[in-house]
């Protein structure tokens, strides 16, 4: 007899992260429970905790080792300081030329390997979801990579992101996400990056006079369990979570994308902001200019994780 038609009380699982809920992220962990229900006929309960009401973003993690929470979907930068560096190279620049060439790795072996990496630290990763592509933003227009030379840049906390904005000879600011605001429009940074669906959201268009859409990095989350919690699931029920997370995430991703190209035309709506869309020779010569970052953090990130990208995906470097 199946586990799923025993099941008296159902199996709760909070699913915690620090979004709003109308976010792709906040969206896709809703249809999650969806699905999560449905397919288990309720042997499941899916509590889903948004906007860090139950963990904040430096608690979050610590709390899903100890068993406290039994889902999240943390940015992958999040995993170079727990010790699993090899996240780190979905920071580095132009290492995915689009989206196609991303979800060869995020769904096929390699991203799962990376993923396998993460079980050492009881943490069981299930799927990867999709914030986008990046664009540039500063006070002056951004068109070549010399134009962000002595920019003061806010970033995410990355030594990968720093050694981005050093090759090109401006200053990368660390700077929580929630201080950017004030920041740019009292000039303490000059500029920043980031996705079209934060940008808008966050208001930065409105103190930014020009953006760029350079797509030269990527931000995307990794849902996670407890390993524990995870191994210890009746096996049928595992397989329908499974089932459940695979269309979430093909679900969240879409709506990724969708949401990021409608912040770009509310973007350009606006007024506020001037956009540009680098040429191809435009978008060759950044390419050119920030690919040597790859080679300079190979020592940090694993010189056989870029390479695994790189085989994937079909990037050769040298061919620049």
């Amino acid at each position: 007899m199946s586990t799923l038609a025993v099941a008296a009380d159902p199996i709760v699982i909070k699913f915690s992260h620090v979004v709003a809920q109308d976010t792709p992220k906040g969206k896709g962990a809703d249809k999650f429970k969806e699905l999560a229900e449905k397919y288990t006929d309720g042997a499941v309960k899916v509590e889903v905790y948004a906007n860090s009401t139950l963990y904040k973003d430096k608690e979050e993690l610590e709390a899903l080792q100890l068993g406290a929470v039994q889902m999240l979907a943390p940015s992958l930068s999040k995993f170079g300081p727990l010790g699993v560096r090899e996240f780190e190279v979905f920071d580095l620049p132009y290492i995915f030329k689009d989206y196609q060439a991303l979800h060869t790795v995020t769904k096929g072996p390699v991203g799962k390997q990376m993923l396998d990496k993460l079980d050492a630290r009881g943490i069981k990763g299930l799927a990867y979801w999709d914030n986008g592509f990046k664009a540039l933003s500063a006070n002056s227009p951004i068109h070549k990579p010399e134009d962000l030379r002595g920019k003061k840049m806010r970033i995410q906390s990355s030594k990968v992101l720093e050694e981005q904005f050093r090759e090109v000879k401006a200053l990368p600011q660390v700077m929580a996400f929630s201080e950017v605001y004030q920041a740019l429009q009292t000039g303490v940074v000059d500029g920043t990056e980031n996705t079209l669906s934060n940008y808008f959201t966050q208001k930065v268009h409105e103190v930014q006079k020009h953006m760029t859409i350079s797509d030269h990095g990527y931000i995307g989350y990794a849902v996670i369990t407890n390993k524990k919690f995870w191994d210890g699931l009746p096996a049928d029920v595992r397989g329908q979570l499974e089932k459940a997370m695979d269309e979430a995430t093909d679900y969240a991703n879409q709506i990724a994308k969708e949401e990021n190209d409608q912040m770009l035309e509310a973007v350009r709506a606006s007024g506020r902001t001037e956009v540009h869309v680098l040429s191809e020779a435009e978008r060759a010569a950044f390419i050119k200019a920030l690919v040597p970052v790859h080679k300079k953090m190979a020592s940090r990130v694993g010189a056989d994780t870029i390479k695994s990208i790189y085989e994937a995906t079909g990037f050769d470097p040298s061919k620049l």
